[in-house]
């Protein structure tokens, strides 16, 4: 035990001691040895296939897929309920034979409803169908007021409301909402609502330009400079209301104009009445009642000299001259 001692150097060991022979170990140092060389057999990895070697194939089990829902939807059927709403197609619900898309070659079908990205990408109104329409009629009708009396025809209704506001909506796939064309308003009026008299009338077509046609005494205003639909219907009712003010204004230097200063012909201020009157009242005294010019012979001469001498112009003019001397058949 003396010689143990020396070697150890300290009397008290952590573990059970075993003597053989001349030499000792403990039983952890011999757990650690076996387990060491247990360590040191690796198992192969083999990078090669080997017909010995079995792969262990993971089974892949049939997956039952359902009919179509369009096929077993009933005929008489809620659609409403169904499709209450805008959003992308879907094969599988529509039961409808749809087909959409270009084929190259000829006698060929265009491509199904399934796998069809064509009938994906543009919006659908599959929701409103006319019985859903009807239906949300319905439920507006409660919101809504009479129709005033005094507007039960179209005529009734350009009475009392001349203006007509013309704009349009667009339904687009693009990033943004918004599209330019649909800032565009257009304002039409018929200038003889306006009661404007001869000056401010022809003040007001001076100002107007090309925007005034005269076949159908329309007027017609296109807005577009503004970025939103309301700022250029505002500007629009802002150019008209401008334009009626304007012509209604008369500057002082238009009092002191003569006949040579005018731009158009006017036949109330022209020798041309004065001598187609006298011609109507040949012999008659003072005392008797005077004839003044017809108003069909007025505007055919106010016609020949503003528009100019053409065909259709001077047989009008031919036919009012006799019938103004009482030469007609």
């Amino acid at each position: 035990m003396a010689s143990i001692t020396r070697l150890v150097g300290k009397p008290v060991l952590h573990s059970p001691v075993r003597i053989v022979g001349c030499r000792w170990q403990s039983t952890e140092q011999a757990l650690d040895t076996r387990k060491h060389v247990d360590d040191e057999e690796f198992r192969v990895l083999n990078f090669k296939q080997v017909k010995s070697q079995k792969i262990a194939r993971r089974k892949i089990g049939k997956v039952e897929v359902p009919p179509p829902r369009s096929q077993q939807m009933a005929t008489d059927q809620d659609w409403g309920a169904v499709w209450p709403g805008p959003k992308s197609f879907l094969p599988a619900t529509v039961p409808l034979q749809l087909r959409q898309g270009y084929i190259h070659k000829k006698h060929h079908v265009p491509p199904g409803k399934f796998a069809n990205a064509e009938l994906m990408k543009i919006p659908n109104f599959l929701h409103l169908t006319p019985p859903v329409i009807k239906r949300q009629c319905e439920s507006l009708k409660q919101f809504c007021t009479p129709w005033p009396k005094g507007l039960e025809t179209e005529e009734k209704m350009k009475q009392h409301f001349p203006v007509d506001y013309i704009s349009s909506d667009y339904c687009h796939a693009l990033p943004t909402i918004r599209n330019p064309l649909s800032r565009i308003v257009t304002v039409q009026l018929k200038v003889d609502t306006l009661k404007l008299n001869p000056h401010a009338k022809d003040k007001f077509f001076r100002l107007v330009g090309e925007r005034y046609n005269p076949d159908t005494d329309v007027l017609t205003i296109v807005t577009d400079r503004c970025p939103l639909k309301k700022q250029n219907y505002d500007y629009a009712m802002y150019l008209l209301t401008a334009l009626y003010h304007e012509s209604q204004v008369v500057e002082p230097w238009e009092e002191t104009k003569s006949e040579a200063d005018m731009e158009y012909y006017d036949f109330q201020r022209n020798v041309a009445k004065v001598s187609s009157e006298s011609i109507l009242n040949w012999g008659k005294s003072d005392g008797e009642s005077h004839l003044e010019a017809p108003s069909g012979y007025a505007k055919v001469v106010e016609q020949l000299f503003n528009d100019g001498e053409n065909e259709y112009n001077l047989q009008k003019y031919k036919e009012q001259t006799v019938q103004l001397l009482g030469l007609a058949k």
